[in-house]
């Protein structure tokens, strides 16, 4: 196998010159760099990543624990991640805390003894043993789509990336609202976790903006998994009335959701009005197709790099949040026409809006960014 001082030979450069440029550690000259550049690829050599590590005092590595396997969020987010984390040149460990604190806290506490430069890290519902870990190694971390870490003053201790939850969740509520439902559920997220607050308060947001009363039985938990969300929607269509129009939290509620209409003859939008937190691939292919607000899922993957990296490239600065906006994806779960019968549907959403208490249909609005 090629050696490095094979490729200084190579390039006409000092063993030392070659060392610099392929663990970054000094700045070189630009035709100095592509000539070890050239030559590596000539030669095909390969550098030794335990050597390197012992030279930078960094691996190059990133953990990350999402639950991925359970979410398909996470799964999205994990790509963006990936992709980001490659083109910097960095490789992930990959470790699936399952959303349970206890486990939480050994796959992360496993990630920092395999020596990862920094750690991405979605926190279940009870974080404060990983919070305490991290904090007391010292670990670089970005806390992903979960606000958890805030001081006394509202400054995080960690960074954190996520989206925006508490205006996306009120666009749906007054959307539906527009259309003249008066009762309208929700499916709300497992307790503990800030998406599952912040879109409570979009909520209830949006029942304010739209000169509706608050009625805490149409808030049922649906612990941000499709079984939960089967019972709680069971829970709402028991109510007397029941809502006719509900939202749910996130993707795997949405599919619990449509599983409990179904099993109570209930069809969407006909019976009942749907709209929902979290976009995903198929949501598209449903009939009804499905209005969503639809999170930057592998966006707000690649932002956690950027900001891990910034991090570790300033360790002193403060730490920061990051909110990435979400998008409004209109289709027809709402109750509302496909867009081509937009003067039709605009006919009747004037004549649904005369009669009182009853659910009118709209022309579609425009998809838009929400944050």
């Amino acid at each position: 196998m090629p050696t490095m001082a094979d490729v200084a030979r190579s390039a006409g450069v000092s063993v030392a010159t070659v060392s610099h440029v392929l663990n970054e550690t000094r700045p070189v000259l630009p035709h100095t760099r592509q000539a070890v550049l050239d030559a590596v690829e000539e030669l095909g050599y390969t550098p030794n990543t335990l050597a390197r590590s012992l030279v930078t005092s960094r691996t190059r590595s990133i953990g990350l624990a999402v639950s991925a396997i359970s979410n398909p969020f996470f799964t999205e987010i994990l790509q963006g991640v990936e992709a980001a984390a490659l083109e910097r040149g960095y490789g992930l460990l990959i470790a699936d805390p399952h959303d349970d604190p206890e486990h939480e806290r050994k796959v992360v506490r496993l990630l920092h003894e395999r020596r990862v430069d920094g750690m991405i890290v979605a926190p279940s519902a009870d974080p404060g043993a990983l919070l305490a870990y991290l904090g007391r190694h010292d670990v670089p971390t970005v806390l992903l789509d979960r606000v958890v870490d805030e001081d006394v003053d509202g400054a995080p201790r960690f960074d954190q990336v996520c989206a925006e939850n508490t205006g996306p969740t009120a666009r749906l509520v007054t959307h539906l609202a527009a259309l003249g439902h008066r009762r309208i559920g929700l499916v709300a997220g497992l307790s503990g976790l800030s998406t599952t607050d912040e879109r409570i308060t979009g909520y209830r947001q949006g029942l304010a903006a739209a000169g509706l009363p608050l009625d805490d039985a149409l808030v049922v938990p649906g612990n941000s998994e499709s079984a939960g969300a089967e019972r709680a929607t069971a829970a709402l269509m028991s109510l007397t009335p029941p809502p006719t129009a509900l939202v749910t939290a996130n993707n795997a509620m949405t599919i619990g959701a449509l599983r409990a209409l179904r099993a109570h003859g209930l069809r969407v939008p006909d019976d009942i009005a749907l709209c929902c937190f979290d976009d995903f691939a198929w949501a598209d292919l449903f009939s009804p197709r499905l209005t969503a607000v639809a999170q930057p899922s592998r966006e707000i993957g690649a932002e956690a790099v950027r900001v891990l990296l910034e991090r570790l490239a300033s360790p002193g600065r403060a730490a920061r949040t990051v909110r990435l906006p979400c998008a409004f994806v209109h289709r027809t779960s709402c109750g509302c026409p496909e867009a081509d019968g937009e003067a039709a549907a605009a006919a009747r959403a004037a004549d649904g809006a005369r009669h009182a208490g009853r659910p009118a249909h709209c022309a579609p609005p425009e998809e838009g960014t929400l944050s």
